[in-house]
């Protein structure tokens, strides 16, 4: 399943340099996600937002078109324990991982943005663009956390799998905003995005379940543990065989 990366209501400043043409500003907000361990492995949980802030640089082209440049800071999480479907809160996955994305938006005033002399002060604007996060799945086991990713914990690695996934992915970036110029040199705003991950692992979750000898063998203790928590929730031991599909690779949340 790939992930879709959510930055919910951003309050958005920025002030004004050499008069009207470019802006440095920052922004604060919340962050979320939906992807396999989402409610529901299927939509956005509000109870797992977090906080994100970010930096930027603006150049306006003209009072209807914008370029920026940015650099966000925020985290996600999701819980099977969440869930109201008992199959997904069985699987009983979680995880965390922090993000670090920068990115280069287009913006497209409607119906134009002119805050010299307050001449059109107020302006929504539809923005879209291409960016880079990086982030690091982790995950809460015997009072600790662990990162996922050097684990292979679906595999990786392995003979007859595939190879470590790297921690980085592009994104596409795209929403929409309103600013404000309260004076000449001196801006707010309220803007929602999202963003178009392209992997399928922020959560460490996607294919199917490796045998727990296999795993144990292969890529150690740590790793069959984490790899099928099924039986931390039912109270048994480890399950030992394949069980089918740990997450969905193939399927867009959209």
């Amino acid at each position: 399943m790939k992930r879709t990366l959510f930055l919910l209501p951003l309050i958005v400043f920025s002030w004004s340099l050499r008069a009207q043409y470019f802006e440095v500003g920052g922004q604060i907000g919340l962050s979320n996600y939906v992807g396999d361990l989402s409610y529901n492995s299927s939509a956005l949980y509000l109870g797992e937002s977090h906080f994100a802030a970010g930096v930027f640089g603006r150049f306006n082209i003209n009072q209807f078109m914008a370029v920026k440049l940015g650099l966000n800071y925020g985290s996600i999480t999701g819980r099977d324990e969440n869930a109201t479907d008992a199959f997904i809160r069985e699987r009983n996955l979680s995880f965390k991982s922090s993000l670090v994305e920068v990115g280069l938006t287009g913006e497209f005033n409607i119906p134009g943005f002119m805050p010299y002399n307050l001449a059109r002060p107020l302006s929504a604007y539809l923005f879209g663009g291409i960016g880079y996060t990086f982030f690091n799945p982790k995950a809460f086991y015997q009072g600790r956390w662990y990162d996922l990713q050097p684990l292979g914990t679906e595999g990786q690695g392995l003979p007859g799998f595939e190879a470590p996934y790297q921690k980085s992915t592009l994104v596409i970036p795209f929403g929409l905003g309103v600013k404000y110029a309260l004076t000449d040199q001196l801006n707010i705003g309220l803007e929602i995005g999202a963003r178009r991950a392209f992997t399928d692992y922020l959560d460490d979750v996607s294919g199917n379940y490796v045998d727990f000898q296999t795993l144990l063998a292969g890529n150690g203790e740590l790793a069959a543990a984490l790899g099928n928590r099924t039986g931390e929730y039912l109270g048994t031991e480890p399950v030992l065989g394949e069980t089918g599909q740990r997450g969905d690779d193939k399927v867009a949340d959209w």
